[in-house]
């Protein structure tokens, strides 16, 4: 799926990374695109990382409120010194998947309260003009479109192989392939 020539927006798709990226910040990594442009670049947030603490863990003095639970993921390798909290929530009218980023504490509770999916990020991946562009020539990653399932999942550890797996053949054989391919 991923080729060159790439001239719209991929803002609210899914990066996957290609099997053999070797890059440890993102191999098996699945990633929402918030923002992408070939003018400016591109940023979004690592969906299958977590590490295995909530908000509260990282803020123990603030009233948190629901908030106090929200799971927190390694978002990617930029701004690690940084919490970001992200809303998503499907529309059912534009069958896609929306995403608010950037929110503050007292917006995140508010998101909370009204049933949206919230997650708390450490870092964030991005990628400065016409990188990501060059990425997806290299094959880097798979681009896909996310689902309203993908929004309930119990297990993220597993979600890069279930994406691929849901892709078709081709893809579920990708899946499939061992981590170290050369030690096979």
């Amino acid at each position: 799926m991923a080729h060159s020539g790439y001239t719209h927006s991929l803002n609210g798709n899914l990066l996957l990374a290609a099997p053999l990226m070797r890059d440890p910040n993102f191999s098996r990594s699945v990633l929402y695109l918030a923002s992408h442009s070939r003018k400016t670049g591109a940023f979004g947030y690592i969906l299958n990382r977590p590490l295995n603490y909530t908000v509260a863990d990282f803020l123990p003095k603030k009233k948190l409120g629901p908030v106090k639970d929200v799971p927190v993921y390694m978002g990617g390798p930029v701004g690690v010194d940084k919490l970001s909290f992200a809303s998503m929530y499907w529309s059912r009218k534009r069958k896609s998947m929306t995403c608010r980023t950037h929110l503050s504490v007292d917006d995140t509770m508010q998101e909370v309260e009204i049933g949206h999916q919230v997650l708390c990020f450490v870092g964030y991946a991005g990628w400065s003009k016409g990188q990501l562009e060059r990425e997806l020539e290299a094959k880097s990653w798979i681009v896909a479109q996310p689902d309203k399932g993908m929004l309930d999942q119990s297990e993220p550890e597993k979600l890069w192989a279930d994406i691929l797996t849901e892709m078709g053949p081709k893809y579920e054989l990708l899946a499939g392939m061992p981590e170290q391919p050369e030690f096979n």
